[in-house]
């Protein structure tokens, strides 16, 4: 899909924008989530 068709495809749908923009904001939180969970220290 290329720039302008998508753009264009959001100007139409405007709900999906705010579904893209969810999505984006809940998978950037999951990251950091797993990131803090799997940066753990092994001890001797």
């Amino acid at each position: 899909m290329s720039e302008t068709s998508l753009t264009t495809y959001l100007a139409e749908n405007p709900r999906k924008m705010g579904v893209l923009f969810t999505m984006l904001l809940l998978l950037s939180q999951t990251g950091n989530a797993a990131g803090a969970v799997f940066s753990t220290t092994a001890g001797p």
